[in-house]
């Protein structure tokens, strides 16, 4: 701001220098410059008061700013203290995440290895499914071979059977033959009376018919009613003069399994389903009717005896049929499982030692009959022996 005050100076000056003289004759030329003066001082009293007034309100802003300084410094130092703790609390953040990245990398190294260890797994797992997916396909091949061969075995054998059946007729002749043979027993070939049984012999005056039976096809289940209507039919032979009224049908051995019914009392005549393993101890039980002059001779209780004893031959030789043929599946089992379930080195060695196994039953001799008192004395024997070996083990342990 500028202010011009020259009307005023020259005032005061005019008044300084002023003489008399100037004051009586210029005085109205002093009071025209008074007045400017004045108007000049007034001026600087607005001007002042101005001053003043902008003076007061900038003291006033002065003191406002000072106050907004002081609250800033405040803020500032509080601020100042929030950054120190924010700092602070920056740098413990700064080392959690540091940590927590230490972290993620032992983590993300620790996920990189169980990754490839699970890839690894599931490459074995592929692995071992494949190479089971193969011993399972091997094994169902080899269990399809066995079964196959099993099968063949059992068809080869089911025909070795049919065979069998089909040649029972001809097998029973010749062993009826033979033992008529060997005990002097008669066998009749053309019989005095109506039919033709399949085998007859004589003994004591009667005549006694031993008819072959076998089945006529692959089932079975039908062959215990094929006896029973054959039971029926061998009628037409009782009625027959000199014919005995006990009938037998000789069935082959392994068919022994479905029958369950051995004997038939059909009135006036009997019929009992034999094997050919059983023909011997009957035909020389009924040999011992000859013993008597006449059968009318034979007492009830005579008669009771034979019956009795031809009964427990009858049972006894079933039995052991049974057994055998139970016994025979077993052991065919047996060495089909040897085959299959033993190893292929320790199969090949029981080959060998079979093959030099070598077994001499005792051989039969057609005019010498098998002594009981040599059974009895082998078996004996045989005890004695087995009780010595017994007490040899126990005293080798006692050892």
């Amino acid at each position: 701001m500028n202010f011009n005050y020259d009307n005023l100076k020259s005032f005061f000056e005019r008044i300084k220098s002023i003489t008399f003289w100037q004051r009586l004759f210029s005085w109205k030329q002093i009071r025209k410059l008074s007045y400017d003066a004045y108007d000049e001082y007034t001026n600087l009293s607005e001007n002042i008061n101005n001053l003043n007034q902008e003076l007061i309100k900038r003291e006033s802003r002065i003191k406002e700013l000072e106050k907004n300084i002081e609250i800033s410094s405040t803020r500032l130092a509080d601020l100042g203290s929030s950054a120190q703790k924010l700092e602070n609390k920056l740098v413990t953040l700064e080392s959690e995440l540091s940590r927590l990245n230490k972290e993620k990398t032992e983590l993300s190294n620790k996920i990189a290895r169980f990754e490839q260890i699970d890839q690894t797994r599931t490459e074995e797992y592929q692995k071992n499914v494949s190479a089971v997916n193969a011993v399972r396909i091997g094994l169902e091949q080899e269990r399809q071979k066995l079964s196959d061969e099993r099968i063949r075995e059992k068809e080869a054998g089911f025909e070795k059977l049919k065979q069998t059946w089909r040649n029972h007729e001809e097998i029973v002749k010749t062993a009826i033959k033979n033992i008529c043979q060997l005990h002097l027993i008669e066998y009749v070939t053309d019989v005095p009376f109506k039919g033709k049984p399949d085998n007859t012999i004589k003994i004591a005056g009667e005549y006694i018919i031993f008819d072959a039976k076998s089945p006529a096809g692959d089932d079975l289940e039908n062959f215990p009613k094929y006896l029973k209507v054959q039971t029926e039919s061998v009628s037409k032979y009782v009625k027959q003069e000199n014919v005995k009224s006990d009938i037998f049908l000789v069935v082959p051995s392994n068919t022994v399994d479905v029958i369950s019914r051995f004997s038939y009392r059909m009135g006036d005549y009997n019929v009992f389903i034999v094997t050919v393993d059983t023909l011997e101890p009957i035909i020389l039980s009924l040999k011992k009717i000859e013993d008597y002059e006449f059968a009318e001779q034979l007492t009830p209780e005579e008669r009771e005896n034979i019956c009795r004893i031809i009964g427990k031959f009858s049972h006894t030789a079933k039995r052991k049929i049974q057994i055998d043929y139970f016994f025979s599946y077993q052991f065919l089992d047996i060495l089909s499982k040897c085959n299959i379930d033993l190893p292929s080195d320790i199969y090949k060695s029981v080959q060998e030692f079979e093959k030099a196994e070598k077994l001499n039953p005792p051989q039969e001799k057609r005019a010498k009959q098998i002594s009981m008192e040599d059974l009895v004395a082998e078996s004996e024997r045989l005890t004695l022996e087995a009780r010595s070996r017994i007490q040899e083990k126990n005293d080798e342990e006692s050892l």
